[in-house]
């Protein structure tokens, strides 16, 4: 029983971040009901990850397929709203709206309902109706910038920063503050969750930094850009990839010890910038002499700040990932477990990703539809 059993999630299902959230919250014991296109066809890539059992943003969650743009679905759709402590939808500003779903429409049939809207760009602004994917978000928020090598073009981790940090983790957060003020006051509102402001939320670190004068606006200049030889990733001799990320001088020092650079003159200075483009390259050459597992025998474990750096298979894999169980596998399928863990309440995944509109009956039932009113809905093409 997870630490949000007893809250019920609608998520109109979308694509990205949206469903993302769902199953952050469903993760945590929220009974989430994705409505689902009724036939809906995306493309085979698409569908690949939205529908059936690799879709692992759905799991936990139950499935209802409905045809939103007939009118007789969106009152369906009102009556689990009725029902609901909070939706996530993340279609372009003004698609609920035409449905018949708009936030105005389902706050007063349920009044403390929390409506949360995932876009790229937000409700509001020059860019709020167009096109976007994370790369595009964290580029307009100045997160991508600093992503990369000097001498080559931005690069950031697929996803990652834009559509799950700026975007899903984001709304999960609103949803569940707006949940717990509904609960004390027993009014509902709407949140708009951009990812362009959730990444920008995401660098106030470095913003302290740039504001206090200690980060500059060149990339590759900076303690932990890619530019210091003590914070990065090299190659080893087999080709795979290893990380150091020394910034504390006791860190930095063990670090220098065991690579036995210690009484080098180009080491003695950590944060002498003079010396770090030189001393990047010798430690990509010293990295390069020995494999990656060699490094890993003599670093990793201790506090030299060093992983190795490990594919999807290889982190699955790791002897401290197995100990913490950070990986599972459910019906053949490999993912990550549910994340944070809680002593008292702790989080589980409750089932497989559904097939599309697998629970449509129950869920139907459960809202006190009769059967002869479930074949009506059927026979009109609504479910």
């Amino acid at each position: 029983m997870g630490p949000l059993e007893g809250i019920k999630i609608v998520e109109i299902s979308a694509l990205g971040p949206g469903p993302m959230c769902g199953m952050f919250l469903a993760d945590l014991g929220a009974e989430v009901t994705v409505i689902q296109r009724k036939g809906g066809d995306s493309g085979a890539l698409i569908d690949l990850v939205t529908k059936g059992k690799y879709a692992i943003s759905n799991r936990g969650k139950r499935s209802i397929a409905l045809d939103l743009k007939n009118p007789v679905a969106a009152e369906v759709a009102l009556d689990i709203i009725r029902d609901s402590d909070a939706l996530i939808e993340g279609f372009r500003p003004g698609v609920m709206e035409r449905l018949g779903l708009g936030p105005e429409t389902c706050l007063e049939l349920n009044p403390a309902l929390i409506y949360g809207r995932m876009t790229g760009w937000g409700q509001c602004g020059p860019l709020a109706n167009c096109a976007g994917h994370d790369i595009n978000y964290i580029a307009l928020s100045g997160a991508l910038y600093y992503s990369g090598h000097r001498e080559e073009a931005p690069f950031a981790p697929p996803t990652l920063v834009g559509d799950v940090g700026g975007g899903a983790l984001m709304l999960a957060l609103g949803i569940v503050a707006g949940i717990l003020n509904a609960r004390k006051t027993g009014k509902g509102q709407v949140i708009d969750a951009a990812i362009t402001d959730g990444t920008a939320v995401m660098t106030s670190l470095l913003y302290s930094f740039h504001q206090a004068g200690v980060w500059s606006n060149q990339r590759g200049d900076n303690i932990i850009d890619s530019a210091t030889p003590w914070y990065g990733t090299y190659e080893c001799a087999d080709g795979r990839y290893i990380s150091v990320g020394a910034l504390e001088a006791r860190f930095y020092n063990l670090l220098m010890e065991k690579c036995g650079l210690a009484n080098e003159p180009g080491f003695n200075n950590q944060f002498d910038k003079t010396r770090w483009s030189r001393a990047k390259g010798e430690m990509a050459s010293l990295f390069k002499t020995r494999t990656r597992d060699q490094w890993c025998e003599l670093l990793e474990g201790t506090d030299a700040c060093f992983a190795p750096v490990l594919d999807f298979v290889e982190a699955a894999a790791h002897p401290h990932n197995r100990h913490r169980e950070t990986f599972l596998e459910i019906d053949g399928v490999l993912q990550p477990a549910p994340a944070p863990r809680f002593s008292g309440t702790p989080a589980e995944i409750r089932s497989s990703p559904p097939l599309e509109g697998e629970h449509t009956e129950s869920i139907l039932s459960s809202l006190g539809y009769k059967e002869p009113l479930i074949e009506s809905l059927r026979y009109q093409g609504v479910i």
